[in-house]
């Protein structure tokens, strides 16, 4: 607790001196590993890969691990900057330190927005899934009971998060598990429903149209719904202000990030084309209901049901808890109003709880007044937001690594691989997957949303950010020095 106190007392000394409280590191190496995992698991997974399917055919497995091998560079990059400054605000901090604190100011409040969109999104979807089981209930009211549940466990403690995040996870995993071992069954033992189009067997991954049957072009309109599939992964990084030992866990979570683009998504989808063609893959209810339908479960709906919904409570919690810590080093900063950075006597920032649970009351009457085809638009602007994200973490590595080399610093305990080629490399795969948005009608205003939101932060930071706010922000480097006999090799 101590290292705690001094971390977060030194993390913005001149501007935050209202702030007299810190956050609990009760975030614990289960905790954390649990939200690596369950971070790639969504709503993205079990219904959006449906439209990423139909965008590009058996291609959308190059279209993941595409995007999959950008993401762990992301990662990578983080967990550098997240091991040298373990600090509440993580990447919107880093952002200030290393690129100037209006970069800063955009980068939070932007994470802000992306996970507020997502949120909304993921409350519609929760009611939608609740209704499959009480139909003659109003969307609203599972809305609103499930902010204040969701609300009411987030003011706890961090730990009470964790936990959440831990059986949440654990049932999503149990599930993925469960759908490949059924899906490969099905390939061995041949079994096959009596309304199934085609025979399964991995010949169904070329022989509807090859495998890119849309061409390239396909390939790309899939990133947009790919990319943000992989949005909010980027929380792991967060949790590094309330890490136990965020040396040796977060290191640990960032390197699964290949192993869960594999199994989750490439094998998961891999099965799944092999045993449907890949252009029936959504045409009748969701995919994963096929799956347990075809290995004779009557329950196949229900099952699945129990499984989004669990999905979805658990990307509304880690929406509630990354805005939230998010908001809390803004803060500090001096980049949002200082009650955001005052916590609880539990170690949380009960403010930003309140104002996100009061965003997503919003959720509420957009569900009674917003068009079900929306929410492609929802996705185009969270994926926008996402990236944008991604790319400022990119360049705050880099000009940390080139501090790192002009002054002579300690040499990262975490450093990215592939320095520097990889982090270019990634950075220009970021600006096609905004370049893709742009290219594609249904996904283009996306890019006039994100650019007026842009344009609006820079107004607002320099009307309102005053003072130390236009400071960058200090943080301690907590780097261990070299030792001095060095092993040899």
């Amino acid at each position: 607790m101590q290292q705690a106190q001094t971390t977060a007392e030194t993390a913005a000394p001149e501007s935050t001196t209202a702030v007299e409280t810190v956050l609990n590191r009760g975030l614990n190496v289960r905790h954390i590993r649990f939200m690596a995992l369950g971070s790639a698991i969504g709503t993205g997974l079990f219904y959006g890969s449906a439209s990423a399917i139909q965008k590009a055919g058996p291609a959308v497995l190059f279209a993941y691990m595409l995007g999959g091998a950008a993401v762990f560079m992301v990662m990578r990059a983080l967990g550098e900057m997240a091991v040298r400054h373990p600090v509440s605000g993580s990447f919107g901090q880093y952002a200030s330190r290393y690129l100037g604190p209006l970069a800063g100011f955009v980068t939070g409040w932007t994470y802000v927005f992306e996970m507020a969109i997502v949120a909304i999104a993921d409350v519609t979807a929760f009611s939608i899934y609740m209704g499959f089981w009480f139909p003659s209930v109003e969307r609203w009211v599972w809305i609103l009971a499930i902010i204040f549940l969701l609300a009411a466990l987030n003011l706890l403690s961090v730990k009470v998060f964790g936990e959440l995040e831990f059986w949440f996870t654990l049932v999503k995993v149990s599930a993925i598990i469960a759908m490949i071992a059924g899906g490969a069954a099905i390939l061995v033992f041949g079994f096959q429903n009596g309304d199934a189009s085609a025979a399964p067997g991995l010949g169904n991954l070329v022989e509807h149209g090859g495998l890119f049957p849309n061409g390239f072009e396909g390939l790309l309109a899939s990133f947009a719904v790919v990319m943000f599939a992989f949005g909010g992964i980027e929380t792991i990084g967060i949790t590094a202000g309330e890490a136990a030992d965020p040396k040796k866990v977060i290191p640990k979570a960032v390197n699964t990030v290949p192993v869960r683009v594999l199994l989750f998504y490439v094998l998961t989808l891999g099965v799944l084309m092999s045993l449907f063609p890949w252009n029936d893959i959504g045409s009748s209810g969701s995919p994963f209901v096929q799956i347990f339908s075809g290995l004779g479960i009557p329950a196949a709906p229900h099952i699945l049901n129990a499984v989004v919904i669990t999905a979805a409570l658990s990307a509304i919690n880690s929406d509630i808890f990354g805005a939230g810590r998010i908001l809390f080093g803004l803060a500090r900063q001096g980049h949002a109003p200082q009650s955001f950075g005052r916590v609880s006597r539990h170690g949380v920032p009960w403010m930003t709880v309140v104002m996100m649970a009061g965003i997503l009351l919003v959720g509420v009457v957009l569900n009674a007044v917003i068009p079900e085809d929306v929410f492609l638009l929802i996705a185009s602007i969270a994926t926008f937001a996402t990236v944008w994200v991604w790319v400022m973490i990119l360049a705050s590595h880099v000009a940390m690594k080139r501090e790192i080399a002009r002054k002579g610093l300690p040499a990262s305990e975490f450093p990215s691989p592939w320095w520097p080629a990889a982090s270019v490399l990634t950075i220009g795969f970021m600006g096609l997957v905004i370049a893709v948005l742009g290219f594609f009608e249904d996904t283009r205003v996306a890019l006039y949303v994100g650019a007026v939101w842009l344009g609006l932060l820079v107004v607002a930071y320099r009307l309102w950010v005053k003072g130390n706010g236009r400071r960058r922000a200090h943080l301690d480097d907590e780097t261990s020095p070299l030792p001095v006999v060095a092993k040899t090799e």
